[in-house]
């Protein structure tokens, strides 16, 4: 399955523009890569510029190594981080907001990636009732965890535009992680974190103040090599075929047989 295709085939039903992937380099000084989908968009999110258009899709290549969102220190410790990944995301620029952006997120993962139910879980912000109310039309109250800004309030960097986040977890299944650390919300790799919907509705400035965006929007990343590991059965995103190629190529190079537990 090419999930990068369905994914902007099914937003592009759902009337969204696609866009190809920016630089990395972006052109925003608080920001030194691109790390996140709606960098591209950020002006549009804070009313800076007017949208050229109400929703939006991208599959952006992303990299985290420095800044706010900093993975570098969690490559090679575990099966899901990487420095440089793809993101899929889509976008409502104060057209959609919470309701319909759940709705089409559930829809995506079950319907179209048929991911199975009892797998899947979701986690709010604290204080985010409406967005539990929306998802229990989709799963049951006890599959919904809520929890504060440390996990469920998302912002592209020290200032920008930020918002409560509701996430998307993948369980991956306990006879395969039992470690302290795997448990919903925590370190480890049992509950894998697919997908993460923020809704938009401040902007952090450099005072530290939250200040309300003129259009509450949605801004939406879903990790390309979790996904796909997840789809083709495999526990590490460095197993699945958006790698294996790459690794065997350098093993059969270096002389050497790759296995996983050795690096």
């Amino acid at each position: 399955m090419d999930i990068r295709k369905a994914f902007l085939d099914y937003f592009g039903r759902k009337n969204h523009k696609i866009y190809p992937s920016a630089p990395l380099v972006p052109q925003d000084p608080t920001l030194l890569f691109t790390n996140a989908g709606m960098v591209p968009f950020k002006k549009y999110f804070t009313g800076e510029l007017p949208a050229p258009t109400p929703r939006a899709a991208s599959c952006q290549t992303c990299v985290r190594a420095g800044g706010k969102h900093n993975d570098l220190e969690n490559v090679g410790y575990t099966a899901r981080h990487h420095t440089l990944f793809e993101m899929l995301g889509n976008f409502s620029f104060g057209d959609y907001f919470k309701e319909e952006a759940i709705d089409m997120a559930w829809e995506f993962v079950t319907e179209v990636l048929q991911l199975p139910k009892d797998r899947l879980w979701i986690t709010v912000h604290e204080s985010d009732d409406e967005a539990e109310r929306i998802w229990r039309k989709h799963v049951s109250k006890e599959r919904i965890k809520r929890f504060g800004d440390k996990d469920n309030f998302w912002q592209m960097g020290d200032t920008g535009p930020c918002g409560p986040c509701s996430e998307i977890f993948y369980d991956q299944g306990e006879e395969h992680f039992n470690s302290p650390e795997d448990y919903l919300g925590g370190d480890g790799d049992r509950f894998l974190e697919i997908w993460n919907l923020v809704f938009m509705q401040y902007e952090r400035n450099e005072a530290g103040e939250l200040l309300s965006l003129p259009k509450p929007s949605i801004d939406t990343g879903m990790g390309l090599e979790r996904i796909t590991a997840i789809k083709e059965g495999v526990l590490s995103n460095y197993d699945s075929s958006l790698f294996m190629p790459i690794i065997e190529s350098i093993a059969e190079l270096a002389g050497k047989k790759y296995v996983y537990e050795e690096g």
